[in-house]
């Protein structure tokens, strides 16, 4: 499958051009950025040519990857739909759900495989414990996402829809991911914030159980952390830990490739309603 890549920074550099270029069924045959001479490094750096208009990539591959800003990814995707292209999402699918529904819509019309790339539910080792958990009698369940990308040296700190919209939009999906499945969809959120970009969510879920997480992207340094469980007559289900970037990767692209996977623009749409009824109950 001939795949290109739209963006040029980090992210874009060492999971999504790397994972396609490690993927044995796939070709990387160009990359399009917003500066022209990032791309240009970039494709030059994993043997793929720098596309100077978008639509030319479009129309030169059968899929694209995307590694932009939310709102870019919920502008470009419905045109690489329309060209034909399957698309390899980030998350958020968007930043507002009016833009997540054009996403999907474009691919429905289309008839294009989606895949939204939520890591832990590609990644093998995770992507078997929600498997696992998936409908099961379940009375509740806890996400805690603590971090800091203010650090120095982090990649992710000088991203400027990250700053603006902080951890709920950021790291809130892979918050959702798992719960999702696990407990059902979500009737209702409320939320409070705490320093920084902290916030507290409660979710009510359609089969009657409830949920927490807490997310933060400014939280001491000592208080890094991050546990995902789930409660009932059972005990106590704890997600496991797990650094497996490439085979996540190179699961999302198969995903692609064949279609039909769980996580698709779909999938994105549900998490960006929660995450716009969080927001809300923030109070913006």
């Amino acid at each position: 499958m001939r795949f290109g890549l739209i963006g040029t920074g980090f992210w874009a550099d060492v999971a999504h051009a790397a994972g396609l270029v490690a993927h044995a069924d796939v070709e990387l045959v160009g990359i399009w950025g917003r500066d022209p001479a990032k791309a240009e490094a970039l494709a030059a750096r994993h043997g793929a040519a720098a596309f100077a208009e978008v639509d030319d990539l479009f129309a030169a591959v059968d899929a694209v990857a995307f590694s932009v800003p939310p709102d870019v990814q919920a502008e470009l995707a419905p045109r690489a739909a329309a060209a034909g292209c399957a698309l390899l999402l980030e998350k958020p699918l968007a930043l507002d759900v009016a833009a997540a529904e054009r996403v999907v819509a474009a691919a429905d019309v289309a008839g294009v495989a989606t895949a939204v790339f939520f890591t832990g539910r590609f990644a093998p080792t995770t992507a078997a414990w929600v498997a696992e958990v998936e409908g099961g009698d379940w009375d509740g369940g806890s996400v805690r996402l603590l971090a800091n990308i203010y650090d120095d040296g982090n990649p992710f700190g000088a991203s400027p829809w990250r700053r603006e919209r902080g951890a709920l939009w950021d790291i809130g999906p892979h918050a959702l991911a798992p719960l999702l499945p696990a407990l059902g969809p979500v009737e209702h959120v409320t939320g409070v914030r705490g320093p920084g970009d902290t916030v507290h969510l409660a979710l009510r879920h359609a089969g009657g159980s409830a949920s927490t997480i807490t997310l933060s992207l400014t939280a001491p340094a000592a208080a890094s952390s991050a546990e995902t469980l789930l409660w009932g007559r059972d005990g106590v289900a704890r997600m496991p830990d797990a650094d497996e970037l490439e085979a996540a990767y190179a699961a999302a692209i198969d995903a692609v490739r064949t279609g039909g996977h769980r996580c698709d623009a779909r999938f994105g749409l549900d998490v960006v309603r929660v995450l716009a009824a969080a927001e809300a109950a923030l109070g913006g």
